[in-house]
């Protein structure tokens, strides 16, 4: 019995309050460490790091190296694996191609494991881990501190986040050293020698935390009690890698089929794996006794446990993908009872945790409604010239389809913009953000031609020889602007953006010079009053579309120079030393002045 003033401060046996709240402390420290690791390894690896995971994989065995690859860098199996259920619940990836993936994730993630084991490592000579976690930290500091450079500073940064995760892991294996005296501690690893038990006991954990490289880690770290046998660690480790699964189908919760299937896929392989590893090893284990099992399980051996498992669980399913996903299939159906297609909007929720991969299916989703705005556009224009009541209905369909664009691509973005975006992100953000609203307008004046080329077919008003061969004229520079200013932003080409503004300051004297020439006609009668104004309408919708290409054609320069700003670009090109644009605009003229007989 303990005297009632030391009771008071004592948790479970031998471990005192100072131990516990040491223990949390480490906890916290690991936890962080954990993710600012991560984050630092993703600085590193580029900022494109996960987009490569959309793309698809002609074979499960690339996949797994893709998926094992990525998620060795990121730390996180299931954060790889929320991330493949989002491109399969927007129908970037095909269920067939994530199941690779899903499998390298969790190859991938043992990677943390053995990092860890570097806790427990001694020197001579009284060189100690923590003395070499100390240096490094300090090696951090002054890279992150005091490097200007980015790519120094995000060394520091994982420098840095090394030592706090090691830290943490220390001070949580410190605080529990005292539970190897600790009956209640004793007693509870004896309740769980249970294999059955433990591996409930596992998933619990993970399924708490959140993270199977951490679960793993707190186990490392209780390890050092001594107290904790093989017989116990064995099958905590494989419930922790089927707790990983919690967050992944939490996450898949608001998916559709696909995506469902796709965290499905996750639990299966898990489960199967515990069960084909499991099963047999036990049996023999009844029969002829493993000596290991009798063993006290060390940091070094739950990292080589924890590796075997996830290597020979792949090993052994990978040829058996195929089936895997029939199960999948044939478990998770739609409400007919067959395949869904998945083909969601790219803008996944799911995403905007990771910044870079957002923005690249924002990129995606803003190709797309350019390319019905500008299909709209050319449309309307057609219909001046040969008016189809269908084609009508398909421009003002569309114009449907492009606010609905609008609304989600903006709002994706603002919420993303409340995320800690790095300053190439901000500076991509921005560029889509002006985009969005440019082709948008530019849908609205495909609407407005197209509602002037209605009201000519209604009325019965066909504009005159003269009006027609210069209308056309105009039309052909903006059909011109349009397919340069949509190849720049699918192609993200600032040389072909370059091409937009001499055009565009082409298209303005150009309908200056057709408003007067009708204003003339007017005035001689060869053209009424009502025409007039229709043509006139016309003319303004076309050099406003001009100016809308010119503003997404500046943003796409702009985001490939982090230095210029749009009003700089606009002022600078029109300077006499510019002989690119000099070239250009009198190309251009050349070729559209000359058909109207303007002198150049």
């Amino acid at each position: 019995m303990y005297p009632k003033t030391q009771k008071a401060e004592r948790v479970g046996g031998n471990m005192t309050i100072a131990n516990a709240i040491a223990l949390l402390g480490g906890l916290g420290f690991f936890l962080f460490g954990m993710s600012l690791l991560g984050e630092g390894l993703k600085r590193v690896a580029g900022s494109k790091l996960e987009t490569i995971l959309g793309k698809l994989t002609s074979t499960t065995f690339k996949g797994v190296l893709l998926g094992t690859l990525v998620t060795a860098v990121i730390q996180s199996s299931s954060a790889t694996t929320v991330m493949v259920v989002g491109f399969v619940n927007s129908g970037i990836m095909q269920l067939s191609n994530a199941i690779g993936i899903i499998m390298g994730a969790n190859i991938g993630t043992t990677a943390t494991g053995w990092i860890l084991v570097l806790a427990g490592v001694e020197g001579s000579g009284g060189f100690s881990s923590a003395t070499m976690f100390a240096l490094i930290s300090f090696i951090g500091i002054i890279l992150y501190f005091f490097c200007k450079k980015s790519s120094r500073k995000n060394v520091g940064m994982i420098l840095l986040a090394f030592s706090v995760l090691m830290s943490g892991m220390q001070a949580m294996s410190g605080a529990m050293a005292p539970l190897k005296t600790s009956p209640f501690f004793i007693d509870f690893i004896s309740a769980v020698s249970n294999p059955l038990v433990a591996l409930l006991v596992g998933i619990i954990v993970t399924a708490i935390i959140q993270s199977c490289s951490a679960s793993i880690g707190i186990l490392q770290a209780l390890s050092i009690t001594g107290v904790i046998g093989y017989d116990v660690a064995i099958p905590m480790v494989i419930g922790m890698c089927i707790g990983a699964c919690v967050p992944v189908l939490i996450s898949a919760m608001g998916a559709n089929v696909n995506g469902k299937r796709a965290a499905f896929v996750y639990l299966y392989f898990n489960l199967s794996g515990a069960v084909l590893l499991m099963v047999p090893f036990y049996i023999i284990h009844a029969i002829v006794g493993f000596d290991i099992m009798s063993a006290t399980a060390t940091s070094f051996g739950i990292a080589v446990v924890n590796t075997i498992f996830k290597v020979a669980a792949t090993v052994l399913l990978v040829p058996f993908s195929k089936v895997l996903e029939r199960i999948v299939l044939t478990t998770i159906t739609d409400k007919k009872g067959k395949r869904s297609k998945g083909e969601n909007s790219l803008l996944d929720r799911r995403f905007l945790d990771y910044p870079s991969l957002a923005l690249e299916q924002v990129r995606k989703t803003i190709d797309q409604m350019s390319l019905t705005a500008f299909k709209n556009l050319v449309g309307s224009v057609d219909l001046l010239y040969n008016y189809d009541p269908k084609q009508f209905d398909s421009i003002m369909a569309g114009e449907d389809k492009v606010d609905k664009y609008e609304d989600e691509i903006g709002a994706y973005l603002v919420e993303l913009n409340a995320r800690q975006l790095s300053e190439k992100e901000n500076q991509a953000s921005a560029k889509y953000l002006i985009c969005l609203g440019n082709i948008e307008r530019i849908s609205d004046h495909a609407v407005n031609i197209a509602e002037l080329a209605k009201e000519l077919q209604d009325k019965k008003l066909n504009f005159s020889a003269g009006a027609r061969r210069e209308l056309k004229v105009c039309t052909d520079a903006v059909h011109e602007i349009l397919d340069l200013t949509g190849s720049a932003l699918l192609s993200n080409s600032s040389d072909t953006a370059k091409q937009v503004e001499p055009l565009e300051q082409i298209i303005d004297a150009l309908t200056k010079e057709l408003k007067t020439r009708h204003i003339q006609r007017v005035q001689q009668g060869a053209c009424t009053l009502e025409l007039g104004f229709v043509y006139n309408d016309c003319i303004n919708n076309f050099e406003r579309v001009a100016d809308h290409c010119s503003n997404i054609a500046v943003a796409v320069i702009e985001a490939s120079d982090t230095h210029l700003q749009s009003h700089d670009y606009l002022r600078n090109i029109k300077n006499a030393d510019q002989e690119d644009y000099r070239s250009q605009l009198t190309a251009y003229a050349s070729k559209y002045y000359s058909a109207l007989d303007i002198p150049q």
